[in-house]
């Protein structure tokens, strides 16, 4: 399905493109980005997605496809480009006098309390080097290019108060462009920079806070992903009536996991599982943060097109003339991978680098396929580019659906409406 199919965008500007993602896993999302980049019809076109949001990684390679609007295809290469090139290095510090340092922290924390002033420790990674790195490599800049060229009509970057324990959406976008303030979520207008990429995508616990400026005072933010629980819905509250969500879990993995807890129900009375170590616990903590959200939101927006499709053209609109947020359908295609990350992670562990991997070592060795806490943390140019390689096969496989969806107008627009 290729071809001359510029008439079908003039419906771009209600499709939304929602990345959430973790760590290094980011880069399976640049590996899907990177074939859509390649259909005939987006070739030296501006972008099909006017709607871009993301949180953590995810917010690191919005702002890579949000700020390369008007070269969609360009965009995806260079992206796919800078995970491959990726080193721990790029990141976080790997040399051994940061490891101790850490450690010293730790330890005084721990031995003096608070007699002494506690507190020392912020994270168990220094990701001193990350802002330089982003800040060589993402066009900052080309959000604004993209606005006033009306090639897009908002990015939206998601990071997390670590005082009020609010999601908090940093919006760069056309004027009059939604915010919202609910009882969980605040949506702020911004010049998205280095500091929101950084706060959203600092990993709990393992990179430390970060500071974004907000009219004139330093806040301190952490991973967006941690409690953006619907993290398609910045996309859809911004007007999308169409998203295109690229998500970082294998299904048959967490099925496989499943049956493994449930199989003495079954009647299987194999050996029992053993003690999960403290990194296993780790790495379930990191899925609840990156990879759980994204299904149960699919799931609710399905709920939600069903009982609306049911409602009677009358009632729709009647319901939606009392709300200040009009009900209507929004159609979901999700990409995920076809591949356990968290298993090619274990086999190219011994990659990490070596004062990283001793931290690790000593939290236990978790099961292989329960093994995702080395996933995020494993930036390393064989590791990404195998994640790009599968993003890039799985969404091969899937592309004449992926243009399909692209090229349809969105569901209202079918029934005759006009574009609003």
């Amino acid at each position: 399905m290729t071809g001359h199919i510029d008439a079908a965008w003039r419906f771009r500007r209600k499709t939304g493109l929602v990345l959430t993602a973790g760590g290094s896993r980011g880069a399976y999302q640049a590996g899907v980005l990177k074939r859509i980049g390649e259909l005939p019809a987006l070739r030296h076109k501006p972008s099909p997605f006017p709607i871009v949001t993301g949180a953590s990684a995810g917010a690191i390679n919005g702002l890579m496809i949000a700020g390369g609007s008007e070269d969609f295809h360009g965009a995806t290469r260079r992206l796919a480009f800078l995970w491959s090139q990726l080193e721990a290095r790029q990141v976080y510090r790997t040399d051994l006098r940061a490891l101790l340092r850490n450690g010293l922290r730790l330890g005084l924390d721990a031995a003096t309390g608070s007699l002494l002033g506690a507190g020392r420790l912020q994270s168990l990674l220094d990701t001193a080097p990350l802002p330089d790195f982003l800040r060589a490599h993402l066009p900052v800049d080309g959000t604004a290019r993209a606005l006033a060229a009306g090639q897009l009509y908002a990015l939206a970057v998601t990071a997390t108060g670590y005082h009020s324990g609010k999601s908090y959406t940093f919006i760069e976008g056309q004027p009059g462009h939604p915010l919202w303030l609910k009882s969980r979520r605040v949506a702020l207008k911004a010049k998205i920079g280095i500091p929101h990429i950084c706060a959203s995508a600092a990993i709990p616990v393992v990179f430390p806070p970060a500071p974004v400026e907000i009219d004139g005072a330093t806040a301190w933010f952490g991973d967006g992903a941690l409690r953006l629980t619907t993290p398609m819905s910045p996309a859809i509250r911004l007007g999308a009536s169409r998203v295109l969500a690229i998500g970082i879990r294998c299904a048959n993995t967490a099925d496989h996991l499943t049956r493994a807890e449930l199989a003495p129900l079954a009647g299987d009375l194999g050996p029992s599982l053993r003690r999960p170590p403290l990194s296993q616990i780790c790495g379930v903590f990191m899925n609840a943060v990156f990879l759980d959200h994204l299904d149960a939101d699919l799931d609710h927006l399905k709920r939600m097109n069903e009982l609306i499709a049911a409602m009677p053209e009358a009632s729709r609109e009647a319901v939606s003339g009392r709300m200040r947020e009009p009900i209507r359908v929004v159609e979901p295609l999700a990409i995920a991978p076809s591949e356990d990350l968290a298993m090619i992670a274990d086999a190219m562990k011994h990659r990490i680098p070596a004062t990283v991997r001793y931290l690790l070592d000593a939290l236990g060795a978790p099961d292989a396929r329960s093994a995702d806490l080395t996933s995020y943390l494993l930036f390393d140019t064989r590791f990404t580019r195998e994640l790009i390689r599968i993003g890039y096969e799985d969404a091969a496989r899937r592309i004449d659906e992926i243009e399909a969806f692209l090229r349809q107008p969105p569901a209202g627009d079918r029934r005759g409406q006009a574009e609003d």
